[in-house]
């Protein structure tokens, strides 16, 4: 396969840009620590190999050529991350207890990743624009498009751990019921706007 690190870095940057993922990861950091945002990084990893998987299965194409489908799955998206937003907004201040492992909150850190990514639509696109450039048609498709979906996600992984790395330094500074405060309300408000952008994309 040509270009396969033209690819890496085109989806590098991807990653690497602001979005609900990247909040997502910053607030648990902040929240808890460099290993407590590990369930949402491992959450939105696998909601991208996820779509991946659904756009070779064809339902990708299926969302891209449906305005119906494209619309549900966008405004259920939105309805997702505001939904989030207003539970950070309206939550206390109180600061995370790291000595209380509750697989409760590990389970809902998670699944908050693997939400705000398979509920959104436009990774099903970009996939659909991006994966054909780089696949070789002479060759066998499935282990091509495999390798691209495994490098994405893994790609997702590497670059939010280093976005939580750094969020780490100013972990210690805002880890008071007033600096938790400030978090969730920064980052409820950030997830309603993403959540309003989405239901006006197109």
């Amino acid at each position: 396969m040509e270009n396969y690190l033209f690819f890496i870095l085109i989806a590098a940057a991807v990653i690497a840009s602001p979005g609900p993922g990247i909040v997502l990861t910053l607030k648990n950091t902040l929240q808890y620590d460099f290993k407590g945002a590990f369930p949402g990084i491992a959450g939105v990893a696998l909601g991208m190999l996820l779509i991946a998987v659904l756009s070779a299965a064809g339902l990708g194409l299926l969302l891209t050529t449906s305005a119906l489908a494209f619309t549900v799955l966008k405004y259920l998206g939105a309805a997702y991350l505001i939904y989030l937003g207003i539970k950070l907004w309206r939550s206390s201040g109180q600061v995370a207890d790291l000595s209380v492992g509750r697989r409760s909150s590990v389970r809902s850190r998670f699944f908050e990743g693997l939400g705000i990514t398979a509920l959104n639509p436009k990774p099903i696109v970009f996939f659909l624009s991006l994966f054909p450039q780089f696949i070789d048609p002479a060759a066998a498709y499935i282990p091509q498009f495999a390798l691209l979906a495994l490098t994405f996600s893994a790609l997702v992984v590497v670059i939010h751990c280093g976005y939580a790395a750094t969020a780490t330094l100013a972990r210690d500074k805002l880890r008071t019921p007033r600096g938790s405060e400030v978090i969730n309300k920064v980052s409820g408000g950030v997830f309603v706007c993403f959540g309003l952008a989405l239901t006006s994309s197109k």
